[in-house]
């Protein structure tokens, strides 16, 4: 027997037994933190994976598998044209309605074919922080400055931040560049369009299938989309059908038997749960079980195939770290969702005090919280409300903003295992840095 191997074993039985026989379990504090820890990784399942993460997921498999090399080069790749990427990698933040958790499969995706990492970190940045919902609901709910900021803030942060990335690890980027030179893309298989048109299908049921509930007095566009998202979410799944026939080759009886299976499951949904929110999920399972099954059978062409086993790459890469910064968020901070909070080990009273007025440590306080808790997506904003009416001062409420719904701590366990550590930490760093300064100075001006 090795000494070392087994003094490491002998120690992790030790440290495994004191933890379990030192448990504060009539400690009501700690007691109270394993409820939120429970009450957020419940939550998270029932509203987040099955309609957020796992559409995601098959995105992510859309961009690894048919979108070439060339088009990610094109223009993502270290050697495209600056203002290009940055551009594009700004704007796709608006197009996508997606939290820090979301945007990590399509992130690592584009960044494993080949992106560069300043562009590639612009829409890991952009991605959940300037969606056109989010800016929308800052400024209808916390006021024109609010959302006007919010939005000027995300998407210059972006831009600055990828920027940075690519300078402070230039070296790297540069032979990424040299590698990239000498890559001669393979021809397109398919017409860009049509590629485009899946994908897009595809991010357009993930944006109106996690459409948010409008506020109480608002009777305009967002809510006649609210009322009928679920029309709007059927509507595109019937194009999607039409472009797995006519787009990936896939057999019409197969993929009707798939749209067959998935409406009567809603329907029976509808008819026998009575949790109203939990209606939608069982058609969503039915019907990306139905297309994982079709893809898998299909011997005709390789890449429906190595789609779904991409997407299920990403899926195994990607949960187990969430399932755990989920737990730890949970457990540290706290529950806060649907008008409901269950405070964590750490408690909400001190978050509240320490973001009053408007110093530096109070805007600092609130970007790293921020960036540490989890925000699905639109969230943020009633949260924030909240702390503004407990007395949080307009610039760490900004510093929040920027910081909190690109960052969190399952968040930065997945990029960590994609960029690497360094990366991660000043990835993290900026985000905080740049948000604290945004809303010191934003505060002194209004």
């Amino acid at each position: 027997m090795e000494p070392k191997k087994e003094l490491k074993i002998l120690f992790r039985i030790v440290a495994v037994f004191a933890v379990v026989f030192f448990l504060p379990i009539g400690n009501e504090r700690f007691m109270t933190a394993v409820d939120a820890t429970l009450d957020l990784a419940r939550w998270y399942a029932r509203e987040h994976v099955v309609l957020c993460l796992l559409p995601a997921f098959f995105i992510a498999g859309v961009i690894a598998v048919f979108i070439s090399q060339g088009s990610v080069l094109k223009y993502f790749g270290a050697n495209a044209k600056k203002w290009l990427s940055y551009s594009v990698a700004a704007v796709s933040g608006g197009i996508l309605a997606v939290c820090s958790c979301t945007i990590l499969p399509l992130f690592t995706s584009i960044y494993k074919r080949g992106a560069g990492l300043g562009p590639a970190v612009a829409f890991l940045y952009s991605g959940p922080a300037i969606s056109i919902l989010s800016i929308i609901l800052t400024t209808r709910i916390l006021g024109v400055e609010l959302g006007v900021a919010r939005m000027i803030g995300a998407v210059c942060f972006s831009v600055v931040i990828g920027l940075a990335m690519a300078f402070i690890f230039r070296k790297e980027e540069q032979v990424k560049k040299e590698q990239q030179m000498n890559i001669v893309p393979p021809p397109e298989k398919r017409p860009m369009r049509q590629t485009a048109l899946h994908f897009f299908t595809l991010v357009a049921i993930l944006v109106f299938a996690n459409w948010g509930a409008p506020a109480a007095t608002d009777t305009g566009l967002w809510q006649f989309v609210f009322t009928y998202k679920w029309y709007f979410t059927a509507g595109f799944g019937l194009l999607l059908c039409w472009s797995l026939v006519r787009v990936l080759k896939l057999k019409l009886a197969w993929v009707a038997a798939a749209a067959a299976a998935t409406l009567l499951s809603a329907w029976l949904a509808t008819a026998f749960i009575a949790d109203a929110k939990l209606v939608p999920l069982v058609p969503m399972i039915v019907g990306i079980a139905a297309l994982s099954v079709m893809l898998l059978c299909d011997k005709g062409d390789a890449e429906n195939r190595e789609w779904v086993l991409s997407s299920w790459g990403f899926a195994k890469q990607i949960m187990p770290l969430l399932a755990i910064g989920v737990v730890t968020a949970g457990f540290l901070l706290g529950s806060t969702h649907d008008g409901e909070t269950i405070a964590g080990v750490i408690p909400n009273r001190w978050i509240e005090w320490a973001v009053g007025g408007n110093s530096l440590l109070s805007n600092f306080f609130a970007s790293f919280t921020g960036a540490f808790m989890y925000f699905a997506t639109l969230t943020e904003v009633p949260i924030i409300q909240g702390l503004l009416a407990s007395g949080m001062g307009k610039g760490p409420a900004l510093a929040l903003l920027l910081a909190g719904p690109s960052l969190s701590l399952p968040n930065m366990l997945v990029i960590r295992g994609v960029m690497g550590t360094k990366k991660t930490v000043v990835y993290v760093v900026l985000v905080i840095v740049l948000a604290t300064l945004a809303g010191y100075v934003y505060g002194n001006l209004f």
